[in-house]
């Protein structure tokens, strides 16, 4: 299994009049987490495009556990557990300061080849990265 962790802080911007942290912003949130996850494993969302690959949201699931506030400094949690074919799916918590469960979510998402805007494989040099990762797991 691959995980990245890593952190951001909540902003006033987005919460609501109770200091509250709006439920449509979680799935931004989870979008960090991805970036990040792949950045770390020295992947690009930017040269996937640039190579004509991008990657659409499928499937998005959230399931709300306690509120994040203003302010909160937030762990997010972001795995990759099995490896992608022509989907993909983060597996994201997301925790407080305090490492109490706030939100639990996933995302799918699906390899598209930009020319022919259809789905494609996973490109070898993503798989390659992953892989090691992946077999880890397996093994233990």
């Amino acid at each position: 299994m691959f995980v990245n962790l890593m952190s951001s802080r909540v902003r006033y911007a987005e919460t609501d009049q109770m200091g509250v942290v709006y439920y449509g912003n979680y799935p931004q949130y989870f979008e960090i987490g991805r970036v990040e996850a792949l950045r770390s494993l020295n992947l690009s969302y930017k040269e996937m495009e640039e190579q004509g690959i991008i990657l659409p949201v499928l499937k998005l699931e959230v399931k709300y556990v306690a509120p994040a506030t203003y302010d909160d400094l937030l762990e997010i949690r972001t795995e990759i557990r099995e490896m992608p074919s022509t989907r993909i799916t983060f597996h994201h918590e997301i925790r407080n300061e305090a490492g109490k469960l706030l939100t639990i979510g996933m995302v799918q998402l699906v390899f598209v080849d930009r020319k022919r805007n259809r789905p494609t494989t996973a490109p070898q040099y993503f798989l390659d990265k992953i892989k090691p990762f992946l077999e880890d797991s397996e093994s233990n």
